[in-house]
């Protein structure tokens, strides 16, 4: 992947229906460019798909945190599934180490979130949890409105 192919991706990841001749014009290249760019990409499998974003998902909540949690026993799929039902997780993910999970969220205000991360404490196999709370993104390649 050289520069060319990277710029092409940035500029899909904050507009994915931007059309060929859009991209062609921004980046300075021939829309033929772009096009066996973006097919090459997609054959090689670097490029696995293209999604929507609702503005749900694009709106940044003010109070944001990472949440490591400790399952016990078999419950981690239980756990996930309890998880998902949660409006302010916007990610979950399966990882190695001390931790079992590690979930993304999202509040308006400190105490919604300090309403989530107890509720959440409450799920049946949760046996220990630690919070962080994200300050600043200084980058991201979430789309952005």
């Amino acid at each position: 992947m050289d520069s060319l192919d990277r710029r092409i991706i940035t500029a899909l990841r904050h507009d994915g229906r931007r059309s060929i001749s859009d991209l062609a014009q921004d980046l300075n290249t021939t829309r033929a460019t772009v096009r066996a760019r973006l097919d090459r990409l997609t054959k090689a499998g670097e490029i696995v798909g293209f999604t929507v974003i609702l503005r749900s998902d694009a709106i940044e909540q003010p109070v944001r945190g990472i949440m490591l949690i400790e399952v016990g026993g078999q419950g981690t799929d239980a756990v996930i599934r309890n998880l998902s039902g949660f409006s302010e997780v916007s990610a979950i993910h399966t990882t190695n180490g001390r931790w079992d999970l590690v979930v993304e969220l999202a509040t308006a205000d400190l105490i919604q979130f300090d309403r989530v991360l107890r509720q959440i404490r409450l799920i049946a196999g949760v046996t220990a949890s630690e919070t962080n709370l994200l300050l600043a993104t200084p980058r991201s390649t979430k789309a952005k409105l």
